[in-house]
């Protein structure tokens, strides 16, 4: 085992007047501060190669780090390594009579951690991160996945994996922070998933988003690093359905990496891809759609959903609630004017199907939103009563995007936010 210091977090009363030293008096370069709500402090990050410094300011006296100023001063919070494999990591520990506070669990940042007692450490908290859990090296391999959920069985399934800039992903969080989560490749794009829901019933089968599918031409592939060797058609094999069997599809919204599947292209026309199947679309989303702005251009591939409405299959509608027994719809705007959630609700459990307002597990803080929303504010509303509901009522959250993570559980300790796998 060789770990590797990663940054020293030193808590402060002020983090503003800290900078009178690291910037001015030192002219170090300081990032934006960030405020992460889940965790309880106001973050200002010096960054350095390959090692930070993380200034931690408490929002609040009660939260961990505010505890730690009230009783000790300003000074050395803990100091984070990473560490290959944790699980040998913390055995080399314990032979070597170290401990621990607390076993091996999963961080807020999806990470695997656990923290080496400061009595064993020479008064210092130390942090031990596996680079594995956060960090992965590979694209990951998607699988479908299931589970019955009362009168229903979802079937998270997948259609390729999409390489999008980070920057735009994660909107005014500085790169130092969430490269820590995701980490890009040399063109600062992180690789993330397209997963949509397919819900079977004794109504039939209804499926959420299509994925990107074969709308993108060769350009754009490169562009958006396309991988589709493992697409939709092979998910729906794998799960044991075919295009032809699909009675319905529900559209959060219209971007193409989420209806661009819609459609496909056979004997050089774009046609309806699951023919059986009515379309079910926000009209206020639709009109968006067919008539985009210079903002919103890029997003939309109006030539994917011509075809739909050519061929009659297309519903619209306005209103939220449920459009089957049990699944219902809730706007939450935002991401786009119209974007909507997919709620799954049997035998007092919820499942969430939430789209792009909480696209991958690495956006479970509240604002930790993309710079591709239209409507960034009006995101952090939604999403911070979305998540707030999760926690209280123990909703099961589908990830759209995440990588690694199709569904789970969003928990809170010791105001650390992180999400417990269950596909």
């Amino acid at each position: 085992m060789k770990a590797r210091l990663d940054h020293v977090a030193i808590a402060v009363s002020d983090v503003e007047r800290a900078l009178a030293f690291y910037r001015d008096a030192l002219g170090l370069d300081v990032l934006p501060a960030v405020d992460v709500a889940a965790e309880g402090v106001r973050v200002r990050f010096v960054p350095g190669t390959p090692t930070a410094i993380e200034l931690l300011e408490p929002l609040d006296p009660a939260t961990p780090v505010g505890r730690f100023v009230a009783a000790h001063g300003p000074g050395l919070h803990h100091l984070t390594l990473r560490v290959e494999d944790l699980d040998v990591a913390v055995a080399r520990l314990q032979a070597c009579g170290a401990r621990l506070a607390g076993g091996i669990r999963v961080g807020a940042e999806g990470a695997r951690v656990a923290f080496v007692h400061p009595a064993s450490a020479h008064g210092v908290l130390v942090e031990l991160r596996e680079d594995g859990a956060s960090r992965p090296s590979a694209p990951p391999a998607l699988e479908v996945q299931a589970i019955d959920w009362g009168g229903f069985r979802l079937v998270s399934l997948h259609d390729g994996l999409i390489r999008l800039d980070g920057g735009a992903m994660f909107g005014v969080v500085p790169r130092v922070l969430w490269e820590r989560r995701m980490v890009p490749d040399e063109r600062n794009r992180v690789c993330l998933a397209m997963r949509p829901l397919l819900i079977e019933s004794a109504r039939g089968r209804l499926l959420v988003d299509c994925g990107v599918g074969d709308a993108l031409d060769a350009r754009q592939e490169g562009i958006y690093g396309l991988d589709r060797s493992r697409h939709l058609d092979h998910a729906l094999a794998a799960a044991g359905v075919t295009p032809e069997a699909i009675d319905r599809v529900l559209l959060t919204h219209l971007h193409f990496d989420h209806v661009g599947g819609a459609t496909t292209l056979r004997d050089g026309r774009r046609v309806p891809r699951f023919p059986a199947a009515e379309y079910f679309v926000r009209k206020g989303e639709w009109e968006d759609a067919v008539h985009p702005h210079a903002r919103n251009r890029a997003s939309y591939l109006v030539d994917t959903l011509r075809p739909l409405e050519q061929s009659g299959v297309v519903r619209l509608f306005e209103q939220d609630g449920e459009v089957e027994p049990g699944v219902r719809v809730h706007t939450t705007g935002g991401h786009t004017r119209h974007h909507q959630v997919v709620y799954i609700e049997s035998e007092g459990r919820t499942a969430v199907f939430a789209g792009d307002l909480v696209p991958t597990v690495a956006h479970v803080d509240e604002p930790w939103i993309m710079a591709y929303d239209l409507h960034p504010v009006q995101t952090l509303r939604a999403k911070t009563r979305l998540l707030q509901e999760a926690i209280d009522r123990e909703y099961l959250i589908f990830f759209e995007h995440d990588p690694v993570v199709s569904a789970g559980y969003i928990r809170e300790r010791d105001g650390r936010r992180y999400v417990e796998q269950v596909l």
